[in-house]
């Protein structure tokens, strides 16, 4: 049976857009229908939100939190999020590590959900990148400052993305199946 799912985002540097592109490209690809939208793009044009079986969010964690556009977009549409199979996916450098990877050992997703007004029943941590070059020289200075404490890479050269784009692929799978 073709879904259709709406994967709203919240990125920063671009990390977080190309996540949620391959998460709708596969969904697509799957047969499904799949639209892709920045909260601002949503906020400022609006949404039909019957048009969707299921809805997925994902964020991106900067300096331990995430963007108040975030937390304002879900406390306005959280009747919305309520009505239909909906889930929220974060994107954060801590879960390099792969016990940061679980739910309920990540930090980050635990703060959103105690933070926000929606209580995402279905929830999914990726591992974002590190782009220093990319980065203004204080993100930068203060990444590698937190990464130095976490015993993380602080080589201002350095690019590593440590995305599993096999598990984003299983992640567009499962969003396509939280509507029955």
């Amino acid at each position: 049976m073709n879904k259709s799912v709406l994967v709203l985002y919240y990125s920063r540097g671009g990390h977080t857009a190309r996540i949620s592109r391959a998460i709708a490209d596969r969904i697509v690809s799957e047969g499904h229908q799949c639209d892709m939208m920045h909260i601002n793009e949503a906020k400022a044009e609006g949404l039909d939100w019957s048009k969707y079986d299921a809805v997925a969010l994902g964020a991106c964690v900067l300096y331990g939190s995430y963007h108040k556009s975030v937390f304002e977009f879900v406390t306005e549409h959280q009747a919305e999020f309520a009505a239909k199979p909906a889930s929220f996916f974060s994107v954060n450098v801590v879960a390099r590590n792969p016990e940061k990877r679980v739910p309920e050992n990540n930090k980050y997703l635990q703060k959103f959900i105690e933070l926000s007004p929606w209580k995402p029943q279905d929830v999914k941590v990726i591992a974002g990148k590190v782009d220093y070059p990319s980065w203004r020289w204080y993100d930068r200075w203060m990444i590698q400052f937190i990464m130095k404490m976490t015993n993380g890479p602080t080589d201002p050269t350095s690019v590593i993305d440590y995305t599993d784009w096999q598990d984003v692929d299983a992640y567009a799978d499962h969003l396509v199946t939280l509507s029955k």
